[in-house]
């Protein structure tokens, strides 16, 4: 049996013209232009066991992605001091890996995160995004009050059934751990919404954002996103903002020493939830 290395990859992607992170046959995805670049210095039918932290929906952009791969050893002693470089090379300008680290084989770039932060960036001057933000800024037609969007924000901390502001998938739970949510006002003048949770369910936080919006420009009550937390099933009033305006930003690990046993506990929690 080959002797692997487990390895980090820091990424960064611009999210706008690949159809989501996962592999799919037909269509241009991150794991799909970065699996192939690795290929080319693995070889064509290298087994790599790309595993990422979370994956992003079509459109969604990451600064703070993670991921890992494992490489045999020897090949990984070969490349070591220009696989970075090699893979400037050749990947695509709109996807990047910044940084590879060699790591334990107990990390898990999913499951032994701790938690998953994300930041929606909202544009509500008259004249729209900066132009040179435009593929990562909503614009807004409508003023936002930044109290209002913080006071519906407040509302949805903590663990809750999401369910309202989920894409169901069969046999999976829509409860899920919101530790933080808030908003600010950035030097540029632009609202930026940052939510963390140890995960989310797929189109949730846009979905929450969505909800939100309509808060801070006045059209709904701030008490209204909570209110949605009975639901059951997801609402038809909660419109999901647009993909282009969400990044993920940064994903958590604990210390080298409990990665297995967060990836085991993470495991676990996983099947008795579904």
């Amino acid at each position: 049996m080959t002797e692997t290395t487990r390895l980090r990859l820091d990424l960064s992607y611009d999210g706008g013209d690949f159809s989501g992170w996962a592999a799919q046959p037909t269509r241009r995805t991150v794991a799909g232009v970065l699996t192939e670049a690795l290929r080319r210095l693995a070889g064509p039918d290298a087994e790599l066991g790309l595993t990422v932290a979370g994956r992003t929906d079509a459109g969604v952009h990451a600064s703070g992605q993670v991921c890992h791969i494992d490489l045999p050893t020897e090949l990984w002693e070969t490349l070591q001091a220009s696989l970075l470089r090699r893979l400037a090379a050749l990947m695509p300008p709109d996807a990047r890996v910044k940084a590879v680290t060699e790591v334990p084989g107990s990390f898990d770039a999913r499951f032994s995160a701790t938690f998953r932060r994300y930041e929606y960036r909202v544009a509500d001057t008259p004249y729209g995004p900066d132009p040179l933000r435009r593929h990562d800024t909503l614009g807004w037609v409508r003023p936002l009050d930044l109290g209002r969007l913080n006071e519906a924000a407040a509302g949805l901390v903590g663990l809750h059934d999401f369910a309202a502001f989920c894409k169901r998938k069969e046999h999976a739970t829509t409860i899920r751990a919101i530790t933080r949510l808030d908003w600010r006002r950035d030097p540029d003048g632009v609202a930026v919404a940052t939510v963390r949770a140890d995960a989310f369910c797929q189109a949730m936080v846009r979905s929450l954002v969505g909800a939100m919006l309509t808060v801070g420009d006045g059209r709904r009550d701030p008490g209204w996103p909570a209110k949605l937390l009975t639901l059951r099933e997801r609402s038809s009033e909660v419109t999901v903002a647009p993909a282009h305006g969400l990044t993920l930003v940064e994903v958590g690990y604990p210390n080298e020493a409990e990665y297995a046993d967060r990836a085991d506990a993470t495991r676990r929690l996983r099947t008795a939830e579904e």
